[in-house]
């Protein structure tokens, strides 16, 4: 009642293996929160319970199905925030500056060949209003141009610090546009997914 939790994640998959993998992923977030409002912790809770249900080991027959995340848990009034990653960062990008904060994830996934006692690291960050943070799959750096090049993550950067005068809706908007022309006839190759949250 006193937080707000966003979560960023990409599962596995494609089609109907992939939406199963999020409509489970989804569940076992929910069950999670039951128990802690720490984004470390409910993400540790959240690997237990995934390798539980698809009866995943360590055997290399086991299956490998699992998923990336950011998790956020934000104080209510936006002036702080938890968060925690499985192979997802989070991004700041303060009022006024020209440069990105990285908190790094852990090198690690939910399910999958991650071990049932893997911990997650939770790191806490002081907001301030104007701030813009970023939870992102790697749909986005990962796409490939008409020259065979994947957009990468340094372009992504580039661009992000170069729209932060405009507000989120046309930020959005920018992303799209330039997503769309690099990627020109070439196929989409990964979902896409970009939150982006002016404080």
């Amino acid at each position: 009642e006193t937080k707000i939790f966003i979560a960023a994640a990409d599962c596995t998959g494609h089609g109907v293996p992939g939406g199963f993998m999020s409509m489970l992923g989804s569940e076992k977030l929910n069950e999670a929160v039951n128990h802690t409002a720490d984004p470390g912790p409910i993400l540790q809770v959240v690997n237990k319970l995934i390798k539980k249900v698809l009866r995943q080991s360590g055997q290399q027959d086991a299956t490998r199905d699992g998923m990336d995340i950011a998790l956020c848990v934000f104080s209510q009034n936006m002036q702080s925030v938890q968060y925690a990653g499985a192979n997802r960062p989070f991004w700041i990008i303060r009022k006024g500056s020209t440069e990105i904060e990285e908190i790094k994830a852990t090198k690690a996934a939910i399910g999958g060949f991650t071990e049932a006692t893997q911990e997650f690291a939770g790191h806490r960050i002081d907001l301030n209003t104007g701030d813009a943070i970023y939870m992102f799959s790697d749909g986005y750096p990962d796409q490939f141009g008409v020259d065979d090049k994947k957009f990468m993550t340094k372009k992504f950067k580039e661009i992000l610090l170069s729209i932060q005068e405009k507000p989120m809706a046309g930020q959005k908007k920018i992303l799209e546009d330039t997503i769309e022309d690099w990627r020109g006839d070439m196929e989409q190759t990964d979902d896409i997914l970009v939150i982006g949250i002016r404080v």
